[in-house]
């Protein structure tokens, strides 16, 4: 049980709950709920504690609020809108997920008759994208394991020159590779269906692993063979896992020791065509993002370089910088 005597005063009863509507003695019956009831930790009634505490004190202090019937969605809102840029937003988040559980508490124990804080979304939080290899990280991974293996060597070749999905690529079938014209198909999210070039060094991989793909899948009986293209040691279905596993050991052997994942070569494949000077519309293409804004989350452009491209490709831009510059000579 969670001692909140010194901020809130002692716990009170239900019959005492029917009388009074103050913050302190409601989230003294929120604790003994949560702990008995719910069966909570300490750590966790001490958090919800926390935030309440820090809520209270925010209506108190702002708008004068001491009594739970009088808190509504603006001052929820308010409470919330104060925290961003001083914590983090899966901080905010708990703060909002405290405050709605204590109300729905409330609403059950028939205190106040609706949830302030229901309908009010947290924030969306910010989605950490793996670091791009560098060019020169690419070259140093596939020159320093060149013994790593047909089946290995076609997986990165692949993942690398069409920037697939973890997902994709161990879904992919042996029909939806077109060597001849360059293409393979590929089901992405939401089984949507694209088509994405294969580079010259990924075909060269995968027809020199096809041969031995056969070999793979012949381990398996006729009824019971594989139409997936990369394959264990056993003849089935390689796993994303797998792929992980065998990557970190690649890695290792190229002296990589940053962290890196399938998902850092698909990263690495759109910043690297970026920079090369493909537009981000194709790339979203390549990549099958559903929003341009997905795209640009995986290609930070700095803002020198879009100052380049601007000045290279406006027809005024440069005219313009340098006719405000002689005004000033």
């Amino acid at each position: 049980m969670v001692d909140v005597s010194q901020a809130w005063g002692e716990p009170v009863s239900r019959r005492a709950m029917e009388r009074v509507v103050d913050f302190k003695s409601a989230l003294g019956l929120f604790s003994q709920h949560l702990a008995a009831e719910k069966g909570r930790s300490p750590e966790t009634v001490r958090a919800y504690v926390a935030d309440l505490v820090a809520f209270a004190q925010h209506l108190e202090t702002t708008w004068q609020v001491t009594h739970v019937t009088q808190v509504d969605r603006f001052h929820v809102r308010g409470f919330l809108a104060e925290q961003f840029g001083r914590i983090k937003k899966i901080s905010v988040g708990r703060k909002l997920a405290s405050i709605r559980t204590f109300f729905r508490f409330l609403v059950r124990e028939k205190v106040v008759t609706a949830n302030p804080a229901a309908g009010i979304r947290a924030p969306k939080r910010d989605k950490p994208l793996p670091r791009a290899l560098s060019v020169d990280d690419m070259d140093r991974f596939f020159s320093r394991n060149t013994d790593m293996g047909k089946r290995d060597s076609a997986i990165f070749e692949l993942l690398y020159s069409s920037g697939l999905r973890i997902s994709e690529l161990t879904g992919l079938k042996v029909q939806d590779i077109d060597l001849k014209s360059g293409w393979v198909r590929v089901l992405g999210k939401g089984s949507k269906e694209r088509y994405v070039p294969v580079g010259s060094r990924a075909a060269h991989a995968l027809v020199s692993y096809l041969p031995f793909r056969e070999v793979l899948a012949a381990m398996q009986p006729g009824a019971g063979r594989s139409n997936r293209l990369f394959l264990n040691s056993r003849g089935r279905p390689l796993s994303s896992r797998s792929v992980r596993r065998i990557l970190k050991a690649h890695l290792d052997t190229a002296g990589l020791t940053r962290d890196a994942s399938p998902h850092t070569f698909r990263h690495s494949f759109a910043s690297h065509l970026l920079q090369g000077g493909a537009d981000l519309r194709s790339i979203q293409e390549l990549l099958g993002h559903a929003s341009l804004s997905t795209t640009q989350r995986y290609t930070r452009v700095d803002l020198g370089r879009l100052m380049e491209v601007y000045d290279r490709a406006h027809p005024r831009s440069s005219a313009v910088r340098g006719e405000g510059s002689n005004e000033h000579k």
